[in-house]
Protein backbone atom coordinates (compact mmCIF):
# COMPACT_ATOMS: atom_id res chain seq x y z
CA UNK A 1 0.00 0.00 0.00
CA UNK A 2 2.52 2.78 0.95
CA UNK A 3 4.71 1.35 -2.25
CA UNK A 4 1.18 2.06 -4.69
CA UNK A 5 1.07 5.55 -2.76
CA UNK A 6 4.69 6.56 -3.63
CA UNK A 7 4.55 5.88 -6.83
CA UNK A 8 1.56 8.01 -7.50
CA UNK A 9 3.16 10.90 -5.76
CA UNK A 10 6.37 10.38 -8.34
CA UNK A 11 4.09 10.38 -11.93
CA UNK A 12 3.37 14.45 -11.42
CA UNK A 13 6.86 15.23 -11.26
CA UNK A 14 7.83 12.72 -13.64
CA UNK A 15 5.69 14.28 -16.23
CA UNK A 16 6.56 18.09 -14.99
CA UNK A 17 10.20 17.30 -15.88
CA UNK A 18 8.99 15.60 -18.98
CA UNK A 19 7.43 18.71 -20.12
CA UNK A 20 10.52 20.95 -19.22
CA UNK A 21 13.22 18.80 -21.49
CA UNK A 22 11.00 18.58 -24.00
CA UNK A 23 10.52 22.67 -23.92
CA UNK A 24 14.50 22.83 -23.90
CA UNK A 25 14.84 20.87 -27.26
CA UNK A 26 12.36 23.09 -28.86
CA UNK A 27 13.67 24.41 -31.90
CA UNK A 28 15.18 27.72 -31.58
CA UNK A 29 14.83 30.64 -33.86
CA UNK A 30 15.99 31.24 -37.11
CA UNK A 31 19.24 33.53 -36.84
CA UNK A 32 21.39 34.94 -39.22
CA UNK A 33 24.64 36.33 -38.42
CA UNK A 34 26.42 40.02 -39.44
CA UNK A 35 27.74 43.53 -37.82
CA UNK A 36 26.55 46.41 -36.86
CA UNK A 37 27.37 49.24 -39.82
CA UNK A 38 26.42 53.19 -40.21
CA UNK A 39 25.36 55.01 -43.25
CA UNK A 40 28.31 56.41 -44.77
CA UNK A 41 28.63 59.55 -46.87
CA UNK A 42 31.99 59.89 -48.51
CA UNK A 43 32.98 63.45 -49.34
CA UNK A 44 35.63 63.18 -52.79
CA UNK A 45 38.23 65.84 -53.92
CA UNK A 46 37.19 68.10 -56.64
CA UNK A 47 40.11 69.15 -57.39
CA UNK A 48 43.58 67.91 -57.00
CA UNK A 49 44.82 71.30 -54.88
CA UNK A 50 46.87 71.01 -50.87
CA UNK A 51 45.06 71.03 -47.68
CA UNK A 52 45.61 74.63 -46.00
CA UNK A 53 43.17 73.67 -43.55
CA UNK A 54 41.45 71.58 -41.33
CA UNK A 55 38.60 72.13 -38.96
CA UNK A 56 37.52 68.77 -37.44
CA UNK A 57 38.67 65.50 -36.02
CA UNK A 58 38.25 62.09 -36.24
CA UNK A 59 34.90 60.99 -34.45
CA UNK A 60 33.56 64.57 -33.83
CA UNK A 61 30.05 65.16 -34.32
CA UNK A 62 29.16 67.69 -36.89
CA UNK A 63 26.09 69.12 -38.22
CA UNK A 64 25.28 69.94 -41.77
CA UNK A 65 26.68 72.70 -43.07
CA UNK A 66 29.70 72.73 -40.53
CA UNK A 67 32.74 73.10 -42.66
CA UNK A 68 35.23 70.07 -42.07
CA UNK A 69 38.69 71.49 -44.60
CA UNK A 70 39.86 73.51 -47.00
CA UNK A 71 41.47 73.32 -50.09
CA UNK A 72 44.12 75.65 -51.68
CA UNK A 73 41.71 77.81 -53.82
CA UNK A 74 44.50 80.11 -55.40
CA UNK A 75 44.35 78.48 -58.78
CA UNK A 76 40.25 78.29 -59.07
CA UNK A 77 40.01 81.60 -58.33
CA UNK A 78 42.17 82.92 -60.97
CA UNK A 79 40.42 80.25 -63.31
CA UNK A 80 37.24 81.75 -61.97
CA UNK A 81 38.32 85.45 -63.42
CA UNK A 82 39.56 84.79 -66.24
CA UNK A 83 35.97 82.90 -67.08
CA UNK A 84 34.09 86.25 -66.01
CA UNK A 85 36.33 88.63 -68.72
CA UNK A 86 35.59 85.77 -70.92
CA UNK A 87 31.74 86.20 -70.08
CA UNK A 88 32.16 89.89 -70.47
CA UNK A 89 33.99 89.92 -73.42
CA UNK A 90 31.21 87.77 -75.00
CA UNK A 91 28.64 89.95 -73.79
CA UNK A 92 29.60 93.08 -75.51
CA UNK A 93 30.17 91.03 -78.49
CA UNK A 94 26.82 90.09 -78.52
CA UNK A 95 25.02 93.85 -77.35
CA UNK A 96 27.43 94.84 -80.25
CA UNK A 97 25.84 92.52 -83.06
CA UNK A 98 22.30 93.34 -81.73
CA UNK A 99 23.02 97.14 -82.01
CA UNK A 100 23.78 97.02 -85.34
CA UNK A 101 25.94 99.10 -87.60
CA UNK A 102 26.83 103.02 -86.29
CA UNK A 103 25.47 105.45 -88.07
CA UNK A 104 29.01 106.62 -88.80
CA UNK A 105 29.75 103.67 -90.69
CA UNK A 106 26.31 103.87 -92.80
CA UNK A 107 27.22 107.54 -93.96
CA UNK A 108 31.23 106.20 -94.57
CA UNK A 109 29.84 103.70 -97.04
CA UNK A 110 27.19 106.31 -98.57
CA UNK A 111 30.12 108.70 -98.84
CA UNK A 112 32.48 106.21 -100.76
CA UNK A 113 29.56 105.09 -102.92
CA UNK A 114 29.57 108.43 -104.31
CA UNK A 115 32.73 108.66 -104.57
CA UNK A 116 33.54 105.59 -106.79
CA UNK A 117 30.34 106.45 -108.95
CA UNK A 118 32.41 109.78 -109.98
CA UNK A 119 35.32 107.55 -110.55
CA UNK A 120 33.17 105.12 -112.61
CA UNK A 121 31.59 108.71 -114.60
CA UNK A 122 34.75 110.06 -115.28
CA UNK A 123 36.40 106.55 -116.38
CA UNK A 124 33.03 105.83 -118.56
CA UNK A 125 33.76 109.70 -119.88
CA UNK A 126 36.78 109.25 -120.86
CA UNK A 127 36.92 105.70 -122.74
CA UNK A 128 33.60 107.20 -124.24
CA UNK A 129 35.76 110.44 -125.78
CA UNK A 130 38.75 107.72 -126.75
CA UNK A 131 36.80 105.35 -128.35
CA UNK A 132 35.97 107.22 -131.60
CA UNK A 133 39.87 108.26 -131.89
CA UNK A 134 40.77 104.42 -131.26
CA UNK A 135 38.33 103.55 -134.44
CA UNK A 136 40.16 106.40 -136.56
CA UNK A 137 43.60 104.95 -135.45
CA UNK A 138 44.72 108.39 -134.00
CA UNK A 139 45.29 106.72 -130.63
CA UNK A 140 46.99 103.29 -130.15
CA UNK A 141 44.69 100.41 -129.96
CA UNK A 142 46.50 99.89 -126.37
CA UNK A 143 45.41 103.23 -124.88
CA UNK A 144 41.45 102.35 -125.66
CA UNK A 145 42.04 99.03 -124.54
CA UNK A 146 43.25 100.69 -120.78
CA UNK A 147 40.38 103.26 -120.68
CA UNK A 148 37.74 100.51 -121.27
CA UNK A 149 39.32 98.45 -118.63
CA UNK A 150 39.38 101.55 -116.06
CA UNK A 151 35.58 101.92 -116.66
CA UNK A 152 34.81 98.28 -116.54
CA UNK A 153 36.62 98.49 -113.46
CA UNK A 154 35.08 101.48 -111.79
CA UNK A 155 31.18 99.77 -112.34
CA UNK A 156 32.77 96.91 -110.47
CA UNK A 157 33.81 98.87 -107.54
CA UNK A 158 30.08 100.89 -107.72
CA UNK A 159 28.18 97.41 -107.37
CA UNK A 160 30.52 96.54 -104.35
CA UNK A 161 30.43 99.69 -102.79
CA UNK A 162 26.33 99.63 -102.90
CA UNK A 163 26.29 96.57 -101.59
CA UNK A 164 28.41 97.28 -98.82
CA UNK A 165 26.03 100.25 -97.84
CA UNK A 166 23.08 97.63 -98.46
CA UNK A 167 24.59 95.12 -95.60
CA UNK A 168 24.72 97.83 -92.80
CA UNK A 169 21.72 99.32 -93.72
CA UNK A 170 19.88 95.76 -93.17
CA UNK A 171 21.86 95.33 -89.84
CA UNK A 172 22.81 92.75 -88.37
CA UNK A 173 21.86 89.14 -89.58
CA UNK A 174 20.00 86.69 -87.19
CA UNK A 175 22.11 83.96 -87.17
CA UNK A 176 25.10 86.28 -86.27
CA UNK A 177 22.80 87.11 -83.48
CA UNK A 178 22.41 83.69 -82.66
CA UNK A 179 26.12 82.81 -82.50
CA UNK A 180 26.88 85.69 -80.24
CA UNK A 181 24.17 85.06 -77.74
CA UNK A 182 25.28 80.69 -77.57
CA UNK A 183 28.88 82.32 -76.89
CA UNK A 184 27.20 84.22 -73.95
CA UNK A 185 25.53 81.60 -72.83
CA UNK A 186 29.02 79.10 -72.86
CA UNK A 187 30.90 81.55 -71.03
CA UNK A 188 28.73 81.95 -68.69
CA UNK A 189 28.04 78.65 -68.17
CA UNK A 190 31.79 78.04 -67.69
CA UNK A 191 32.14 80.43 -64.90
CA UNK A 192 29.33 79.49 -62.84
CA UNK A 193 30.71 75.89 -63.23
CA UNK A 194 33.92 77.39 -61.61
CA UNK A 195 32.13 79.22 -58.87
CA UNK A 196 30.40 75.91 -58.08
CA UNK A 197 34.09 74.30 -57.93
CA UNK A 198 35.13 77.24 -55.76
CA UNK A 199 32.46 76.71 -53.48
CA UNK A 200 33.64 73.08 -53.06
CA UNK A 201 36.91 74.05 -52.25
CA UNK A 202 35.45 74.53 -48.68
CA UNK A 203 34.55 70.93 -47.85
CA UNK A 204 31.13 70.59 -45.42
CA UNK A 205 29.45 68.08 -43.75
CA UNK A 206 25.98 67.42 -46.46
CA UNK A 207 24.61 66.06 -43.18
CA UNK A 208 24.34 66.08 -39.56
CA UNK A 209 26.46 62.92 -38.20
CA UNK A 210 30.47 61.93 -36.62
CA UNK A 211 33.65 62.30 -38.55
CA UNK A 212 34.83 58.64 -38.90
CA UNK A 213 38.26 59.10 -40.82
CA UNK A 214 39.84 62.08 -42.52
CA UNK A 215 42.33 59.93 -45.05
CA UNK A 216 44.40 63.43 -45.74
CA UNK A 217 45.70 65.46 -43.30
CA UNK A 218 46.98 69.28 -43.40
CA UNK A 219 49.39 70.05 -46.34
CA UNK A 220 48.51 66.44 -48.27
CA UNK A 221 47.15 66.85 -51.51
CA UNK A 222 44.72 64.31 -52.42
CA UNK A 223 44.06 63.11 -55.94
CA UNK A 224 40.61 63.98 -57.63
CA UNK A 225 38.06 61.92 -56.45
CA UNK A 226 39.81 60.59 -53.44
CA UNK A 227 38.07 60.59 -49.86
CA UNK A 228 39.06 63.25 -48.26
CA UNK A 229 36.51 62.73 -45.18
CA UNK A 230 34.20 60.40 -44.43
CA UNK A 231 31.17 60.65 -42.09
CA UNK A 232 28.26 58.25 -40.06
CA UNK A 233 25.03 59.81 -40.43
CA UNK A 234 21.35 58.28 -39.39
CA UNK A 235 19.77 58.05 -35.83
CA UNK A 236 20.72 54.58 -35.35
CA UNK A 237 23.22 52.02 -36.80
CA UNK A 238 21.80 49.36 -38.77
CA UNK A 239 22.93 45.23 -38.34
CA UNK A 240 24.19 43.87 -41.92
CA UNK A 241 23.50 40.25 -42.04
CA UNK A 242 23.52 37.44 -44.33
CA UNK A 243 20.38 35.50 -44.49
CA UNK A 244 20.52 31.64 -44.94
CA UNK A 245 18.75 29.85 -48.07
CA UNK A 246 16.53 28.41 -46.43
CA UNK A 247 15.57 31.52 -44.47
CA UNK A 248 15.03 33.53 -47.84
CA UNK A 249 11.68 32.86 -48.70
CA UNK A 250 10.27 33.78 -45.00
CA UNK A 251 11.74 37.39 -44.90
CA UNK A 252 10.23 40.28 -45.94
CA UNK A 253 10.99 44.09 -46.08
CA UNK A 254 9.01 45.57 -42.86
CA UNK A 255 9.65 42.16 -40.60
CA UNK A 256 9.89 43.33 -36.92
CA UNK A 257 13.17 41.21 -35.33
CA UNK A 258 15.36 41.30 -32.71
CA UNK A 259 19.27 42.38 -32.67
CA UNK A 260 21.33 40.64 -30.07
CA UNK A 261 24.69 42.99 -30.10
CA UNK A 262 28.02 41.29 -28.26
CA UNK A 263 29.17 44.06 -25.76
CA UNK A 264 25.78 46.47 -26.00
CA UNK A 265 23.79 47.54 -23.26
CA UNK A 266 21.46 46.17 -23.13
CA UNK A 267 22.12 43.04 -25.67
CA UNK A 268 18.87 42.81 -27.38
CA UNK A 269 17.32 45.47 -29.35
CA UNK A 270 14.05 45.43 -31.65
CA UNK A 271 14.72 46.11 -35.16
CA UNK A 272 13.14 46.12 -38.99
CA UNK A 273 13.98 44.47 -41.72
CA UNK A 274 14.49 47.58 -44.20
CA UNK A 275 16.34 45.99 -47.31
CA UNK A 276 17.23 42.43 -48.53
CA UNK A 277 19.26 41.30 -51.48
CA UNK A 278 17.44 39.19 -54.37
CA UNK A 279 20.67 37.70 -55.37
CA UNK A 280 22.70 35.80 -53.32
CA UNK A 281 26.17 35.83 -52.15
CA UNK A 282 28.37 33.22 -50.26
CA UNK A 283 28.48 33.49 -46.52
CA UNK A 284 31.29 35.02 -45.63
CA UNK A 285 33.67 33.27 -43.17
CA UNK A 286 32.22 34.90 -39.97
CA UNK A 287 28.38 33.52 -40.37
CA UNK A 288 29.26 30.08 -41.07
CA UNK A 289 27.48 27.43 -38.62
CA UNK A 290 27.76 23.77 -39.65
CA UNK A 291 26.26 23.21 -43.07
CA UNK A 292 24.83 26.52 -43.86
CA UNK A 293 28.99 26.73 -44.90
CA UNK A 294 28.21 25.03 -48.54
CA UNK A 295 24.86 27.44 -48.53
CA UNK A 296 24.57 30.47 -50.41
CA UNK A 297 23.01 33.88 -47.82
CA UNK A 298 21.15 36.68 -49.15
CA UNK A 299 22.73 40.34 -48.09
CA UNK A 300 20.41 42.34 -45.88
CA UNK A 301 19.69 45.17 -43.45
CA UNK A 302 18.08 45.52 -40.27
CA UNK A 303 17.39 49.29 -39.05
CA UNK A 304 17.66 49.21 -35.01
CA UNK A 305 15.57 51.69 -33.48
CA UNK A 306 17.16 55.31 -31.32
CA UNK A 307 17.95 53.79 -27.95
CA UNK A 308 21.35 51.63 -30.15
CA UNK A 309 22.34 55.15 -31.03
CA UNK A 310 25.27 54.98 -28.17
CA UNK A 311 26.61 51.52 -30.57
CA UNK A 312 29.74 51.58 -32.60
CA UNK A 313 30.46 50.12 -35.96
CA UNK A 314 31.80 46.79 -36.63
CA UNK A 315 30.49 45.22 -33.26
CA UNK A 316 29.11 41.14 -34.02
CA UNK A 317 25.36 40.82 -34.50
CA UNK A 318 22.88 38.44 -34.40
CA UNK A 319 19.31 38.59 -35.65
CA UNK A 320 16.49 36.41 -34.49
CA UNK A 321 13.31 36.23 -36.53
CA UNK A 322 10.01 34.82 -35.99
CA UNK A 323 10.15 31.11 -35.34
CA UNK A 324 6.62 30.53 -36.43
CA UNK A 325 6.63 29.76 -40.39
Amino acid sequence: MGMRNARRRLVPGAVLGLSSFLAGCAAPSPQALGTLEWDRITLPAPVAERIVEVQVREGQAVEAGDVLLRLDPVRTQAQLEVARAQARQSGEALAELQAGPRSEAIARARADLVAVQAHAEDASTYYARLRPLGQRQLVAAAAVDRARADADNAQAQVAAAREALLELERGTRQEQVAQGEAALAAARAHEADLAALLEKLEVTAPRAGHLDTLPYRLGDQAPVGAPLAVLLVGAAPHARIYVPEPLRARVKVGDAVRVHVEGGQPADYAGRVRMIRSEPVFTPYYALTGRDAARLSYLAEVSLEADAAGLPAGLPARVEFDASP
